[in-house]
């Protein structure tokens, strides 16, 4: 069966399925009982088409119009006026009568000439178009607007887009304020901003004064932001709109009740029960003649009420987690304070912060910023980013930032914006299918069609008696109502075959196991974002983590410093300031200089007036420590203009500015990674301050440094700077040579509490952890010596000599690494995909920046970091590290093999029930002529055995002896022999049960009344319950002998089990007439529970039968 299953079902993988894959399983399903059902929690692919045509749409939306040069981004030259280096014709006079100006008429000319306009007459009869390009400074343009004035009866018109050039070229439009937002305090509407930023509209922007003038309609600071009153924001929310998106509503219990009353067995079982009422009724008037079909129709609404429940907490689980997904912070300032706000509390005019990773939360425009690329492949699916700045300030929802960093007005919010609706109907697109969901429909489509065979013979033999006698009477087409009667039970009984036969509930048990372990799991601080990780954690082989808040807390300090050489303990306030008093005064100017403009971080007071550090650990490392030293943010900061930025990023390990110095000329500054940035270096500072050449002897003593905290576990970083020559233009990229050493930090990062347990427990587990960092080697391997990853027959390597190997050394080295220092984004991508490829090891791989989104993507399971980790990073993964903290990652692969293993236990005890209840009507009609299970109790078995069943086996909680076993891994089976071993050995024992019972029960049980029949087919109904109940219980452990452990606490198995009981014992003893029972005595009782108890030492002596492991 499981190459079959592989075979046609084997396509769809764990992410990135084809959308070919995902049709063709869906196809193969040729037997579903109730579709709604079955394929509610699989992709909605139509949803996922009009979401791609929304994409395809926004890409092929007119171009922008070209970048305004920097010298001509005043508000008073529309963009659009501008046209193309090379195609202004020559200078020449101005054309007669347009304007009479108070300076040189070759100014004049030039204008005139360089601008696009329509001469229109106010008499209409004559209009002229003149083409030309504005390349006039923009102090000659305000001194045309104080100078130019109109002649005669004319107005100058942008001829296409409604712009009037007014006296003294100021624009105006026709646009109005309409009264509401006017008296709401605002000067612009949602439906104007939308429009200018969503077209990427310059024209409409200088007409209302650029980004300023926009801020000043919105009422709002570029500076401050917006104010915070109670009602100013409700003004706000009322005029513009909140920041989130139209999601689908929670269906009601009773939506779940109508799908689950579409099953197409269940409406036949309803035709039959209604046929049979109407006959019965007639027959043998009421009640009597009621009791078979009301006992079907009361089998039917129990079975729909218990599986529209069980829908119904499942379904209100995954929008609890969709909630979790979505939350989103950034930074934002509002009342003059930096305060991190969600995403979904913006309002137009709010003032955001962006960095390198975050996803732009809102429409909005560039206030100001540094070699800002956003990536808008999100929205149209254009993986090219584009560069955002003073000249296209056009932020949109839902993009990323790929480098640099900015500060954003919020224009449009939610529905309004263009990723609001594609949002909208991408969340009805729903997840991918997991793999083990398309393989349980596989199974259930070829059990289902064993099923419906046997359905059909049985009902042909039940039948085929019947048939007989009326063709041999002469009688085939006159039909007494209890020979109707007769007929149309043993249809319903084939029906109810089916019913039973066709294991709706194994696909389904997939997902209620994943929602109950993604709802426990986050609690245990991890956020599943795809319903695939879940299942394929438990399969992992290899974990790649990083080291830096994973692996260490993340909690930074600076505890040594080698500055002009001289190495100093500094972990504390004394030390720092004892080191300020030790060193030169130019120093101390220089290395503050350094830390507070050359950093990513910010220090900014609160609401409390306490300052505040913004910024990852190691930049908020490096500013507590230029604070100790008694410098201040703001006055450093005031003191130099920052005027180019090249962003920290993990391929360059580096991170430079250029500042403009205020006695004139420009210095750049560069920190990172030690080795690099002092390889770039050709001087440094002695401990007078004075700059000396860097000869070999300095470099090699401060390698040694290096090397030496290295050896503590120190995360070094060196600073560095270099005077520029006259002549550079900040449109070059900053220097990476000819640097003066500053001095070297070592960084303390200590390993987290635990995780030399945790990676114990992998180890036991048979995952391997890597270390892959972008440290030192040296910190590397001592931070992975204490966490217990680098053992003496493991291998630590640096990213550079990574790249180097060949192939077949590769595969070779690949399997030992333990370590990868100074490793890159490509470098773990490459070893991620040599893993997976080569070695066949199903990987998970944590990651925190936004480069690490290609190595996430390609791994089986994507970990982000939930603290640390970038909303690139997140959006690539496939689980979220709330804590950020390696013992949960351990936490999911444990729940990963729990479900694994739960749904394993439901197959099996699944299997076995369809076998046997096949097995025994299909004998039975073949042998005796007639059923032993009614289409009644058939049902009651059906709902024992589906959503009972899926709850007490699929909710099992993990165990720490999950975590003693091999992981499957990528070609593990996943209907293993021991399982085949354990189904057919209960098959057997059911199966003969049964047929004794069928044969000898009436001797056995002494019964030789009139209604022996009855009797004994109620006690072959209760002895079959109480087979499944026991085998329930035997399945909780496929290969251990102890099934009791823990079984008490898991409450909701005990809870099944007592509510199976109870409704058994009432089924039997109360509602006889509809359930085709009568009441047993003691004797009966006991005999039934004891042969279904027999079933556990039967089940032991199974799993002692030595079978192969796949």
């Amino acid at each position: 069966m499981e190459s079959y299953l592989e075979e046609r079902f084997g396509g769809v993988g764990s992410k990135n399925s084809s959308e070919e894959a995902l049709r063709r399983w869906r196809r193969l399903c040729s037997v579903v009982k109730n579709p709604k059902r079955r394929f509610r929690f699989t992709a909605n692919l139509e949803k996922r088409g009009e979401a791609e045509a929304i994409k395809h749409a926004n890409h092929v939306r007119p171009p922008l119009p070209p970048s305004l040069p920097p010298s001509l981004s005043s508000p008073a030259v529309p963009r659009h006026l501008l046209v193309p280096p090379g195609s202004a014709r020559a200078l020449g006079a101005p054309p007669p009568g347009i304007w009479a100006c108070g300076f040189t008429p070759c100014l004049a000319a030039v204008v005139a000439n360089r601008c696009q306009l329509t001469q229109a007459h106010t008499a209409g009869i004559s209009q002229e178009k003149l083409r030309v390009a504005v390349l006039v400074s923009k102090a000659a343009l305000q001194f045309i607007q104080g100078n130019c004035v109109p002649t005669g009866n004319t107005a100058w018109t942008y001829h296409d887009v409604g712009i009037f050039l007014t006296p003294g070229l100021s624009l105006r439009s026709e646009y109005v304020v309409p009264e509401e937002v006017k008296a709401a305090g605002f000067q612009i509407c949602a439906d104007e901003l939308g429009a200018i930023v969503e077209g990427h509209d310059s024209k409409k922007l200088i007409i209302h004064g650029g980004v300023d003038g926009i801020a000043e309609k919105l009422a709002t600071s570029k500076t401050d932001g917006i104010t915070t009153d109670e009602d100013s924001i409700k003004r706000r929310q009322d005029i513009y709109g909140i920041n989130k998106f139209t999601e689908s509503e929670v269906r009601s219990f009773w939506v779940f009740v109508w799908e689950a009353l579409q099953d197409t067995t269940l409406i036949i079982l309803a035709v039959c029960a209604f046929v049979s009422l109407v006959v019965g009724i007639a027959m043998e008037g009421w009640p009597k003649g009621a009791h078979d079909g009301l006992g079907i129709v009361a089998s039917i609404l129990l079975v729909v009420f218990v599986t529209a429940t069980s829908d119904y907490r499942q379904s209100l689980q995954f929008k609890d987690l969709d909630k979790e997904k979505k939350k989103i912070q950034v930074q934002v300032t509002r009342n003059g304070f930096r305060q991190r706000l969600s995403i979904y509390d913006l309002l137009p005019g709010d003032v955001v912060h962006l960095a390198i990773g975050d996803q732009v939360p809102a429409d909005g425009l560039f206030i100001s910023g540094f070699s800002l690329l956003i990536n808008e492949s999100s929205l149209t699916g254009e993986s090219e980013p584009v560069a955002v700045n003073e000249d296209n300030p056009f932020l949109l929802s839902g993009t990323k930032v790929q480098d640099g960093s900015c500060q954003m007005l919020v224009t449009t919010v939610g529905m309004r914006t263009q990723w609001g609706k594609l949002m909208a109907t991408l969340s009805e697109g729903g997840d991918d299918e997991t793999p083990l969901q398309v393989k349980l429909n596989g199974v259930a489509t070829i059990i289902g069609q064993i099923g419906l065979f046997f359905a059909v013979i049985t009902f042909i033999v039940l039948s085929q008696g019947l048939f007989r006698n009326k063709y041999h009477e002469g009688l085939l087409l006159s039909w007494s109502a209890d020979e109707a009667l007769e007929l149309l039970e043993h249809f319903a009984i084939a029906v109810t075959i089916v019913v039973v036969a066709v294991p709706e509930g194994l696909p389904l048990a997939v997902t209620l196991s994943l929602a109950f372990a993604m709802k426990k799991m986050m609690n245990d601080k991890a956020l599943v974002r795809h319903l695939a990780a879940c299942e394929t954690m438990g399969s992992a082989t290899t974990i790649c983590s990083d080291k830096t808040g994973t692996l260490t807390t993340n909690h930074m300090t600076v505890v040594k410093a080698c500055i002009c050489g001289n190495i100093k303990e500094v972990n504390g306030p004394q030390n720092a300031s004892k080191l300020c008093s030790e060193l030169p005064e130019v120093v101390i100017k220089t290395l503050l200089e350094s830390i507070f403009n050359n950093t990513g971080g910010e220090v900014v007071f609160n609401q409390d007036g306490k300052y505040q550090i913004l910024g990852t650990p190691t930049e908020a490392a490096l500013l507590e420590f230029a604070l100790a030293l008694g410098g201040d943010f703001k006055v450093k900061r005031d003191e130099t203009k920052i005027v180019k930025v090249e962003p920290f990023n993990s391929t360059k390990k580096r991170m430079s500015v250029i500042l403009e110095l205020p006695g004139g000329g420009l210095r750049a500054h560069c920190k990172g990674a030690s080795e690099i940035v002092l390889a770039a270096c050709d001087k440094f500072m002695d401990e007078t301050g004075s700059v000396h050449p860097l000869d070999r002897t300095t470099s090699d003593k401060l390698n040694g440094i290096i090397d030496s905290f290295a050896g503590e576990a120190l995360r070094t970083l060196c600073l560095a700077y270099r005077e520029m020559e006259e002549g550079f233009s900040i449109m070059e990229h900053i220097p990476s040579q000819g640097y003066t050493c500053i001095g070297i930090v070592g960084i303390k990062d200590p390993v987290r509490p635990g995780v030399r347990e945790s990676v114990a427990t992998c180890r036991a587990a048979g995952i391997m952890v890597r270390m892959v960092t972008g440290d030192n080697v040296n910190t590397a391997k001592a931070i992975a010596r204490e966490c217990g990853i680098l053992t003496e027959d493991g291998i630590a390597i640096e990213g550079p000599e990574f790249r180097e190997k060949k192939l077949d050394e590769l595969l070779e080295l690949v399997p030992k690494i333990q370590v990868m220092a100074r490793s890159s984004p490509l470098d773990k991508h490459t070893l991620v995909k040599h893993l997976r490829t080569a070695f066949s090891d199903v990987v998970a791989v944590t990651g925190d920046g936004t480069n690490d989104a290609p190595a996430l993507h390609e791994a089986d399971i994507g970990l982000a970091m939930g603290i640390a980790g970038t909303e690139v990073a997140k959006e690539s993964a496939d689980v979220i590290i709330l804590d950020d903290n390696f013992s949960t990652i351990v936490t999911v692969a444990k729940w990963g093999r729990s479900v694994y293993i739960n749904i394993q236990k439901f197959v099996q005890f699944q299997l076995t029930v369809n076998v046997v209840a096949l097995l025994v009507n299909f004998s039975s009609a073949c042998f005796t002529g007639s059923a032993p299970l009614t289409a009644v109790q058939l049902l009651w078995v059906n709902m024992i055995m589906d959503t009972l069943g899926a709850l007490a086996l699929a909710t099992e909680p993990p165990n720490d002896d999950l975590m003693k076993r091999e992981p499957v891994g990528r070609t593990g089976k996943f209907i293993t022999n021991v399982m085949w071993r354990n189904i057919l050995g209960m098959s057997f024992y059911q199966f003969f049960v049964m047929w004794y019972l069928q044969t000898q029960g009436k001797n056995f049980f002494g019964l030789e009344d009139s209604d022996t029949d009855i009797v004994l087919n109620t006690i072959i109904f209760n002895s079959f319950v109480f087979c499944q109940v026991f085998n329930e219980i035997s399945s909780r452990e496929m290969e251990k002998i102890n099934v009791l452990k823990g079984m008490m606490s898991n409450y909701v198995f005990m809870a099944v089990l007592t509510s199976t009981v109870i409704f058994q014992f009432i089924m039997v003893q109360f509602l006889g007439e509809f359930a085709n029972t009568t009441p047993l005595t003691v004797h009966q009782w006991l005999a039934s529970v004891l042969l279904g108890l027999a079933g556990m030492p039967i089940a032991v002596a199974i799993k002692l039968i030595p079978v192969g492991s796949s």
